[in-house]
C-alpha cells in the first residue's frame, strides 16, 4: 500500500535514473526544427478554432498572476505539494502593496470570468494559458512552464450529470482526431505504422472499474495497464475514495466536484462528474495524459469537499463565497495540455522538442545521446 500512498500527488518519474532507461532508444524525430514550428503552429490553431466551434467558446485573455487573496489560484491537489510561486509587489513604497502567484491553472478564474464576460448558459471561454509549476520533476513529458488551453463552459443544474460530461468528452476527442488528421495531411510523413493514429473512439470507465481489474496495482500502474487493453481512455471519478480506501488521483476541492453520486451503466453507485484523457503514447512507450475535466463543484458539493479535505476556512476567500452565494455560474470546464498535445500528435519524444523552457543539464546530455534535441 505504501506504494499506492506514494502514487497520488500526481505525475512524474522522480528520477534520472529511471528516466534513462525508459527514453527511446532508437528515436529520429519526422519532422525538422523548421518543420515542427510550422505543424505545431497549423495544430494549434486548428485545435482553438474547432474547440470554439464545438464546445461554443470564445477566445479570451487570461491572467498569468493573481491577487493572492482572491483565492483563484489553482493548488493541482489537496496536500499542498505543489505550491505556487508567491512574490511581494511593493508598489507606492509599499503604501499599496499587492501579494501576488504565479498562475499554476486558471481553473478557478475562468468561472469567474464567465460572469466578468457575459456569457449565457451554454457558452463559454477558451484560454491559450500559461504557468508555472516548479515543484515538477522535469522529466521528458513534465515541464515548469505549462500551456494549456483552458476552457470553461456555463451550465445549469440539469447538466450536472454524466451523460453532459460524457457528450462534452467526445466533442473534444473529436477536435482531437480532426487535428490530427489536419497536420498528417500537411505532413505527410507523421502519418506511418510505426506510430499508429488515435483510435476513432474513446473508452470510457470509471476509476473504481479500473481498480477492480488491477486491485493491488498503484494509479500510474493500473493506467498503464488498461491502456495496453483500450489506447484511449476517460476515466470517471477522480478525487472520490474507492474501494480500496485511496483517490485514484488527489483533486483540490474547490473545482471539480468529485462526491456527486452517480450510477454506472450496469447500476452501480459511484461517484464524481470529472475525468481525464489518457492515451497510449506510442513513442515513449508509456502513458500520456492529455485532458483533465469536469463538472464545477456547487455551493453544497464545495462545502462537503472542503469538509472532507479539512479546508473549510478557504470559504471565507472571495472565490469560494462567491460559489456558495451563487454569484458566478455553475459550469464545466477543463485544461487540454499544449506541449502534451503537440508531442503526441508530432511524434516526438520530449516536451522540449515542442515548446521552450529550461531544463537540468543532466536530462539534456541524457536527450542528446538519444537524439532527442530540446529547444533552448
Amino acid at each position: 500500500m505504501a506504494d499506492k500512498t506514494a502514487d497520488l500527488a500526481g505525475p512524474g518519474i522522480g528520477d534520472y535514473a529511471e528516466l534513462e532507461k525508459i527514453l527511446p532508444k532508437d528515436y529520429t524525430s519526422q519532422l525538422t526544427p523548421r518543420e515542427t514550428q510550422q505543424a505545431l503552429f497549423a495544430t494549434k490553431n486548428y485545435i482553438e478554432e474547432n474547440l470554439c466551434k464545438e464546445l461554443n467558446l470564445m477566445m479570451v485573455q487570461v491572467p498569468l498572476i493573481v491577487d493572492v487573496e482572491s483565492g483563484v489560484n489553482d493548488y493541482l491537489d489537496r496536500d499542498g505539494s505543489r505550491a505556487p510561486i508567491q512574490f511581494h509587489i511593493s508598489n507606492d513604497h509599499d503604501k499599496n502593496p499587492v501579494d501576488a502567484q504565479i498562475v499554476q491553472a486558471a481553473t478557478k478564474w475562468k468561472r469567474v470570468a464567465l460572469k466578468q464576460f457575459g456569457m449565457g448558459i451554454g457558452e463559454g471561454i477558451c484560454t491559450d494559458m500559461r504557468a508555472v509549476r516548479k515543484d515538477y520533476f522535469l522529466d521528458h513529458d513534465h515541464s515548469a512552464y505549462v500551456d494549456q488551453w483552458d476552457w470553461e463552459m456555463a451550465i445549469t443544474e440539469k447538466h450536472r450529470n454524466l451523460d453532459f460530461l460524457t457528450e462534452v468528452v467526445q466533442k473534444i476527442w473529436k477536435v482531437l482526431k480532426g487535428a490530427e488528421t489536419h497536420v498528417q495531411q500537411l505532413f505527410p510523413q507523421l502519418k506511418s505504422g510505426r506510430y499508429p493514429n488515435l483510435p476513432e473512439e474513446l473508452t470510457f470507465l470509471h476509476a473504481e472499474d479500473i481498480l477492480d481489474r488491477y486491485p493491488d496495482l498503484p494509479r500510474k500502474a493500473r493506467e498503464t495497464a488498461i491502456l495496453q487493453e483500450y489506447p484511449a481512455v476517460f476515466i470517471y471519478g477522480i478525487g472520490w475514495t474507492l474501494q480500496d480506501g485511496y483517490p485514484h488521483e488527489m483533486r483540490a476541492a474547490d473545482y471539480d466536484d468529485w462526491v456527486t453520486e452517480t450510477v454506472s451503466k450496469d447500476g452501480r453507485p459511484m461517484h464524481g462528474l470529472n475525468g481525464d484523457i489518457l492515451v497510449w503514447n506510442h513513442v515513449t512507450q508509456r502513458r500520456h495524459e492529455l485532458t483533465s475535466m469536469g463538472v464545477r463543484v456547487n455551493p453544497a458539493t464545495l462545502k462537503q469537499q472542503l469538509e472532507i479535505t479539512g479546508q473549510m476556512d478557504f470559504l471565507e476567500l472571495p472565490y469560494h463565497q462567491a460559489i456558495v452565494n451563487e454569484e458566478i455560474p455553475l459550469s464545466i470546464g477543463g485544461g487540454i495540455g499544449q506541449a502534451r498535445t503537440l508531442m503526441l500528435l508530432l511524434n516526438k519524444a520530449h516536451l522540449g522538442e515542442v515548446s521552450v523552457t529550461v531544463w537540468p543539464r543532466i536530462l539534456k546530455e541524457m536527450c542528446a545521446k538519444r537524439n532527442i534535441h530540446v529547444l533552448e
